[in-house]
């Protein structure tokens, strides 16, 4: 998150005697990346975090890749994913490339029966439908409809959801999920000129300390295999910490959008980057206010990366009889543009209400089993008008 924050006790000076009132040291640990140069956290322990009783290997998560080369425009209804009883066995992972991976999930609920962590890939969930929950050892983060949810790699959490009702877009990422630099000055804080500021970000909160022994399962998915731990100890045990590295929530409807008088391009929607693809928001805005602007986008070519576009609500001015959840894949290399008829009746308009979550990968994806089962046929025929 590059901004400090701390909850719970902690004492004055790093690596020194906590000691409990009752006798014995809290268990610190030091939450890291990047071998201890880059961001990190400091966590107090009731108990070592160490205490594992048994470890068993599950199973083999690997995608199942249908289209590993890929040249034709596709799309995909991404509301036809049915819902599953289990967060983990309704998350399906549709595109692939050694960068990230991303997929949809429609829960009813989180077990009880488990904590998640994903031990390669910082995560980004966004919340197309439902609400509820996200606990972690740093405390809880309310979401809803809209909500970008960043989550460290090797967090472990669970998901109090409201309703059986959940949908949503997530990101599995090699590398850490941040803020483009360009937003933020030398010393770290968002611009004047950003599309967003520090009162945007919604940081943990209600460190609630779990002094409990016996079982508790961690599913921990690392290189493509899902393993049980066992731990001896609550892994909410934790009295306080702070630091850098810890999840947080931001809101699509937080992200304020940047205009001109003649069509802008993509980067000035860009939400957020990571090593090998971007991720922007489209939000409600102003169109362009030139008297003779297009505010359709122009014809262009994705020549150094993928277009993934996930369409979440509203009117979506450059594409025809698109619907909530339905993603359309444009591949690098190729030229794509507005669907026949958008530029003209793009001409004039003063405001667009659509909403969507744009991932752009530098390097192309391969395509799932799952994603095949979602296609829409012959989409890239779509633009023929006779």
């Amino acid at each position: 998150m590059f901004r400090y924050h701390k909850l719970g006790n902690i004492p004055p000076k790093r690596h020194t005697v906590f000691e409990k009132e009752d006798g014995g040291l809290y268990q610190e640990e030091l939450f890291g990346t990047a071998g201890f140069a880059g961001v990190s956290s400091l966590i107090y322990h009731l108990y070592p975090p160490t205490v594992v009783t048994e470890v068993k290997r599950l199973k083999e998560t690997t995608p199942k890749i249908a289209v590993e080369k890929n040249m034709k425009a596709l799309s995909f209804q991404g509301f036809s994913i049915p819902q599953e009883e289990d967060y983990l066995e309704s998350r399906k992972t549709l595109f692939v490339n050694n960068d990230l991976k991303i997929g949809l999930a429609a829960p009813k609920s989180f077990s009880k029966d488990y904590f998640y962590r994903n031990s390669d890939s910082d995560e980004m969930l966004f919340i197309h439908v439902g609400s509820g929950k996200l606990k972690t050892m740093y405390g809880e983060l309310d979401f809803s409809y809209g909500d970008y949810l960043i989550i460290p790699r090797g967090t472990t959490y669970q998901i109090d959801f409201d309703t059986e009702d959940n949908r949503m877009l997530f990101i599995e990422s090699s590398s850490p999920i941040t803020t483009p630099a360009r937003y933020r000055n030398n010393y770290g804080q968002f611009l004047e000129s950003s599309p967003f500021c520090e009162r945007d970000f919604r940081l943990p909160k209600n460190l609630t300390t779990h002094d409990e022994k016996g079982s508790f399962k961690i599913l921990s998915k690392k290189q493509d295999v899902l393993w049980e731990y066992t731990h001896a100890n609550h892994p909410f045990d934790v009295v306080g910490w702070d630091g850098y590295n810890y999840p947080y929530a931001f809101s699509i409807f937080d992200f304020e959008p940047i205009t001109g008088r003649i069509h802008l391009p993509p980067p000035i929607h860009q939400q957020w980057e990571a090593q090998g693809f971007v991720v922007c928001s489209f939000v409600p805005r102003m169109y362009d206010y030139h008297p003779k602007a297009i505010p359709a986008p122009y014809h262009h070519s994705n020549i150094d990366s993928e277009e993934i576009l996930y369409y979440v609500d509203g009117d979506f001015m450059s594409r025809n009889n698109i619907q909530k959840g339905q993603i359309t894949l444009h591949p690098g290399g190729i030229p794509h543009g507005p669907h026949p008829g958008a530029i003209e009746r793009s001409v004039g308009k003063k405001f667009t209400e659509e909403l969507a979550v744009m991932i752009d990968p530098f390097s192309p994806v391969m395509i799932t089993e799952e994603a095949m089962n979602l296609q829409v046929e012959d989409y890239y025929k779509s633009w023929i008008t006779d």
